[in-house]
């Protein structure tokens, strides 16, 4: 294990402490209760489970390795760099083992109040937690970005060079090399590996389910993700505007989910300008119908979503605002 148990511990820790007063409550059940408890503490004898963080600098493809390791969407991507702006968990398991995979916003240097709050949120998710990934770009030089998220890694990390599909092999022994000497992480494990393609991605899932300790189940058997529905519902909203934004818009878009009675769902779009609201409206509407239609095909069908665009001025410099955002 790693980290001191603060900051983002409290909510791995939460989840640690809820598994074995489950596990301790069934016993004063009766003898059905006893009997699955029972059950359940034999599993646990073999079972393994624990905590595993995403890391890295914005735009390596955190996000996309994510999705393709649990081979189910629970991360939205674009080609924007900070998409990702929670904590968002998804649920790796398979025979004897559950792992929680949690992807993490891209640590920058911040220009907004936004900014530090996605990098506290990354920074606060590598504390106890079994299994750190450092993603890093196989096509771009190791920066400072890279070195300043790799100081912060336990030696022992895992270190994902990512977008092989897009890297020669000469210049991805180049960048193996590089990142071997430059990181500074003296016991890591280098993982090449293509998140779009899946090129490699097998090899990595199997050493860090390899690495995990003995523990408990921490979510029901199928579980695919914790985020909220009305949350996940706003981010994929977000991801499909983000496809059709252009230069600053991306990190003015913000999507909130404000009625929630399906199959009608009213979902915010909020933007910082007037300006920025025309562009997400689009000539005649076309911009948001666009969205919409997109978004609806991940949601139950049937669902009516109401999309609104409102203008929330300066919303990326005003605390209180991107508290009620849920960031």
């Amino acid at each position: 294990m790693t980290g001191s148990g603060q900051g983002g511990a409290g909510g791995h820790d939460a989840k640690r402490a809820d598994a074995v007063e489950m596990a301790a409550g069934r016993l004063h059940g009766g003898a059905a209760e006893l009997d699955a408890a029972q059950g359940s503490l034999g599993e646990l004898a073999g079972f393994r489970s624990g905590f595993v963080t995403v890391v890295g600098r914005p735009n390596v493809g955190k996000s996309t390795l994510v999705n393709r390791m649990l081979r189910t969407k629970v991360s939205i991507t674009s080609a924007s760099p900070n998409t990702t702006r929670t904590r968002v968990r998804g649920i790796l398991e398979g025979d004897g083992y559950q792992g929680v995979v949690v992807d993490t916003p891209g640590i920058h240097r911040p220009r907004s109040a936004l900014g530090e709050r996605l990098n506290e949120t990354a920074s606060a998710a590598l504390h106890d937690v079994d299994v750190c990934i450092l993603v890093v770009d196989a096509t771009s030089a190791i920066g400072p970005g890279d070195r300043y998220v790799a100081a912060c890694l336990p030696d022992a990390s895992v270190v994902a060079v990512n977008k092989v599909d897009r890297a020669s092999p000469t210049q991805l022994l180049g960048q193996l090399a590089r990142a071997s000497e430059e990181l500074g992480l003296e016991r890591a494990e280098y993982f090449p590996v293509s998140a779009r393609t899946g090129d490699g991605v097998a090899e990595l899932v199997d050493h860090v389910v390899g690495r995990l300790p003995p523990g408990p189940r921490y979510y029901p058997a199928g579980t695919v993700h914790d985020v909220p529905e009305a949350f996940h519902l706003g981010e994929l909203v977000r991801e499909q505007l983000l496809r059709v934004a252009r230069e600053e818009l991306p990190h003015s878009i913000a999507c909130r989910v404000t009625e929630w009675d399906p199959p009608y769902v009213r979902c915010e779009v909020l933007v910082e300008r007037e300006s920025q609201k025309a562009i997400v409206v689009g000539r005649g509407g076309s911009v948001l119908k666009a969205a919409g239609i997109a978004a609806r095909r991940s949601l139950p069908e049937g669902t009516y979503l109401d999309l609104v665009v409102k203008v929330e001025r300066d919303w990326q410099r005003r605390p209180d605002v991107i508290e009620r955002l849920g960031y």
